[in-house]
């Protein structure tokens, strides 16, 4: 349930409230608004307590959740989360565009492309230094080495850096490195991984599973959430269905959605969403026009000759012509 305290409540009652849901065994979250503060409260509620809680001083109202996700929910937080990584903010309503290889293969390739996205209007970097594959053959990463180039990429560009997170253990090791941690899809419910980035203070962004439902999805976001890391971004990218042409079906329906029933913002991913880089262009305006507050694309000098993901990177070329596109669609929609 949540406690939507009056306007202008002063401190005094809102820790009163607040210690008085601890006693009767709840979690509790604040939400705290220029006028507003809204108390999160996690537990098992009866029509009692809820009564109770409406008789105390500084409470307006007393409203239960209905969904199972709680503090991700749009009725927890109603006005939308705005995340800063780095030296950019997602969801403030500019379109942030996250660009880059699919591996960081070799320190003179990423920084050749870092500087080329840059120079063409990427707003993050996007590099794995740990790739979890299909195939226990396939390139799996650099891993230390990546990270650290990673690292020296940012001081090149000035842009923020984003990568996979895989193991548990790693996390505060690879958060020293980057401005913001990607859980992949494959990970999406390592319920050990979210539980250790909700420890953290730095971003999140959570690739939608392959076969999750929007519920699920947003509750791999509450975990995240309940242990006390607020900046989550969630990212679509694609799902897996019976259609064979694409890599997957980029579920487009996805971004109104998530703004519909949560706070967070959701960028989207029509690299993997597609698996063909022709596809890339068409379906990221798409995602743009559905209300997307960013994308992230694989970028790659020579995609034939890539390590991963070379079907569906884009040349530096077609990137930059992605880019012009996006600018001017974005522009068209705030104009509206």
């Amino acid at each position: 349930m949540i406690i939507v305290m009056e306007a202008f409540t002063e401190q005094d009652q809102i820790n009163m409230v607040s210690e008085k849901l601890k006693e009767k065994g709840f979690q509790v979250h604040l939400s705290q608004g220029v006028e507003r503060t809204i108390i999160g409260a996690i537990g098992e509620k009866t029509p009692e307590v809820m009564e109770l809680f409406e008789t105390l001083p500084g409470v307006e109202k007393v409203v239960p959740i209905l969904q199972p996700f709680k503090l991700a929910s749009k009725t927890f937080q109603p006005q939308q989360s705005e995340v800063q990584v780095g030296t950019q903010v997602i969801g403030q309503g500019q379109i942030q565009i996250i660009a880059g290889p699919c591996a960081v293969e070799s320190r003179d390739k990423y920084l050749e492309i870092a500087q080329a996205v840059k120079e063409t209007g990427a707003t993050m970097l996007r590099g794995g230094a740990f790739k979890p594959r299909t195939s226990p053959y396939s390139f799996q990463g650099l891993e230390k080495e990546g990270l650290e180039i990673l690292a020296e990429a940012r001081e090149l560009t000035g842009l923020p850096v984003v990568t996979e997170i895989v193991d548990p253990r790693m996390v505060d090791e690879v958060a020293q490195y980057v401005d913001m941690l990607q859980v992949g899809a494959r990970n999406m419910q390592n319920f050990f991984l979210l539980r250790e980035l909700g420890k953290i203070n730095k971003p999140v962004l959570l690739k939608r599973g392959p076969s999750a439902t929007i519920e699920e999805w947003i509750m791999a976001a509450e975990y995240i959430i309940s242990g006390g890391n607020k900046q989550v971004i969630m990212c679509e990218r694609g799902i897996r269905s019976f259609e064979t042409y694409t890599r997957n079906t980029l579920d487009l329906s996805a971004v109104p959605l998530i703004k519909q029933l949560t706070h967070l913002p959701i960028i989207v991913d029509p690299s993997h969403g597609t698996g063909k880089w022709k596809l890339v262009g068409p379906m990221a305006m798409a995602a743009i026009g559905a209300g997307a507050d960013g994308i992230m694309v694989e970028v790659h000098q020579n995609p034939s000759e890539a390590l991963s993901d070379g079907p569906q990177s884009l040349t530096p070329e077609n990137f930059a012509r992605l880019v012009t596109r996006v600018k001017k669609m974005s522009e068209a929609l705030q104009d509206n």
